[in-house]
């Protein structure tokens, strides 16, 4: 899952980061409004946790204004702002959840996980490819009703393979969204993750075109 934190406390953001590094999220990450909502309106991420209070410009405004550009990404904003009245602001103007500061990184990740699954399955928390079932609540995949086995990786993977249905997904796009570019991926890492994915659910599941890169059909 991809997330990018709008966060202008050092402490608070690299705390964020190193927790959900820890559990393989992958995290861009901006101190001010202004550079929070130009990376929220040319990349792609599964949710944004925005802080209200941000230098440049606020919370409420970068959400305004990213609703205004019809990015629907869920957002969820932290706030020492605890009162009623500013959680209904914050919701009424586009936001999709509401933290109030200090709160447990525990509750914080449950809440992107559930917005995540959410919008990713819009309501459906079964999905089906052929005899292939993913349950997107369990993160259990199973084939012709059993169970397998997946890494992280491959998991992960198959939830952006099946996000971008009918439609090539190159390399370049893959490795962003799952290692973030990170320098020491080895070049053949999405190829062997790709290969395990076949060998464990199906041969034909995922589509290849050299130079193009991967698919699958439904």
């Amino acid at each position: 899952m991809k997330l990018l934190i709008i966060e202008d406390d050092e402490n608070i953001l690299s705390l964020l980061q190193r927790a959900f590094n820890k559990d393989s999220y992958v995290i861009d990450s901006a101190m001010d409004g202004d550079d929070g909502e130009y990376l929220a309106s040319i990349n792609s991420y599964d949710v944004i946790i925005l802080d209200w209070m941000l230098p440049l410009k606020n919370g409420i405004e970068v959400i305004s204004s990213l609703r205004e550009k019809n990015i629907k990404t869920p957002t969820i904003i932290l706030s020492a702002k605890g009162e009623i009245e500013n959680k209904v602001m914050g919701l009424k103007h586009g936001a999709d959840d509401y933290l109030s500061k200090p709160f447990s990184f525990a509750e914080l990740e449950a809440r992107v996980e559930a917005l995540y699954r959410r919008n990713f399955s819009q309501g459906v928390t079964l999905l089906k490819v052929g005899d292939i079932e993913i349950n997107s609540d369990s993160k259990i995949v199973t084939k012709n009703k059993q169970s397998i086995e997946l890494t992280a990786k491959e998991y992960e993977l198959l939830l952006f393979l099946l996000k971008n249905k009918n439609a090539y997904v190159s390399n370049a796009m893959i490795e962003e969204q799952l290692w973030n570019n990170q320098e020491y991926i080895n070049s053949n890492v999405i190829q062997v993750t790709v290969y395990h994915l076949r060998k464990k659910l199906d041969k034909e599941l995922i589509k290849s075109n050299r130079g193009l890169g991967y698919k699958i059909e439904i």
